[in-house]
């Protein structure tokens, strides 16, 4: 489907009650990793979010059944979806958080492989250049992290999205925190810029399924609910260009909701360590198909039919499954 900004055009959006203008430039490429597939064409991953807390409130119950999943699925990748550290990320390179939440955490042999993430609004509290340092990758090769770029798994592509500088309260309202705002000001023309860079790169791309990952909530009954701010500016963009999924933390929750109108799936992974027991917001039950208020997280494996989701709960059991199907949506939850 063709693009849906023009580039010539005027790019104007919302925040708050101010309309905000800018020029666009010319567009630039976001930085592209590209995963192999393996001889059966399929991909094996695992997703989890919200997770950093040196082991605590049963983060480290979720990384031993990760472990589990990730050797009997075989996987090829992990996806953080965030909040990677807290409270407020990390102070540095040399932070011991590091090693604490991550590294002395994932010990598994399935986890031993690269783990692409974004970062949350926690994330933003810390360091932010620490966090996006090659010398973590040097410390643990299975650290990848960026603001915005994609993986190409051949038969899917992963836009994963900066998301939290959409969010207008974190600069009109930080409340106690502080935020670490280097490379993003100014604000619009950071986020004009996102959305053109997105837009692009999701309308060339040629893969079978377009999945696209996030920190923040769209769709939620979460505690969080529904980011205003990406609704208007981001969902439009993924409704053009006819992405398949999109995957974020957030809301400390394990969730599915299907658009009734767009068919895109929303799928919440952000049961790492933290969860909030019951905080829960009335929703269309024909819309929502999976709400699990402890921690988790979740499986996808893809081919070019099919992608096949699994949610498991803090003690590896599964809670609920999906196929989404490119001719179809097959049901098969649990």
């Amino acid at each position: 489907m063709a693009s849906s900004l023009n580039q010539s055009m005027l790019i104007i959006f919302v925040v708050g009650v101010f309309c905000l203008f800018f020029a666009t430039p010319s567009i630039a490429e976001l930085p592209r990793f590209t995963h192999h597939l393996q001889p059966q064409q399929s991909l094996h991953l695992l997703v989890v979010g919200d997770w950093g807390r040196k082991g605590t409130h049963n983060q480290s119950l979720v990384a031993h059944q990760m472990g589990i999943a990730g050797e009997k699925l075989n996987i090829d990748f992990v996806i953080s979806t965030g909040d990677n550290f807290y409270e407020d990320g990390l102070k540095g390179v040399d932070d011991p958080a590091f090693y604490e939440s991550f590294v002395d955490i994932y010990t598994a042999p399935s986890l031993q492989k690269t783990w692409y993430s974004v970062l949350g609004n926690h994330d933003y509290r810390g360091d932010v250049e620490a966090e996006l340092s090659p010398t973590l990758r040097q410390k643990d090769s299975r650290w990848l992290c960026l603001r915005s770029f994609i993986l190409d798994g051949e038969i899917v592509e992963f836009f994963f999205v900066d998301t939290t500088p959409f969010v207008e309260e974190y600069f009109t309202d930080p409340k106690e925190h502080t935020y670490d705002w280097d490379g993003v000001l100014p604000r619009g023309a950071y986020l004009s810029e996102l959305m053109k860079d997105v837009d692009s790169a999701l309308a060339r791309s040629k893969a079978k399924w377009k999945v696209v990952v996030g920190h923040h909530t769209i769709n939620s009954a979460g505690h969080h609910g529904n980011t205003e701010e990406l609704k208007h500016l981001l969902v439009p963009i993924l409704e053009a260009n006819d992405v398949d999924a999109y995957i974020n933390g957030h809301d400390h929750c394990l969730q599915h909701i299907i658009d009734k109108n767009s068919g895109i799936h929303f799928l919440t992974s952000g049961g790492g360590s933290k969860a909030w027991k019951s905080d829960v917001k009335p929703w269309n039950r024909e819309e929502l198909k999976l709400y699990y208020d402890g921690q988790g997280f979740m499986s996808m494996q893809i081919t070019k039919n099919d992608i096949n989701i699994i949610f498991y709960d803090v003690y590896g059991k599964i809670l609920h499954t999906w196929t989404i199907s490119k001719d179809h949506n097959v049901a098969a939850w649990i």
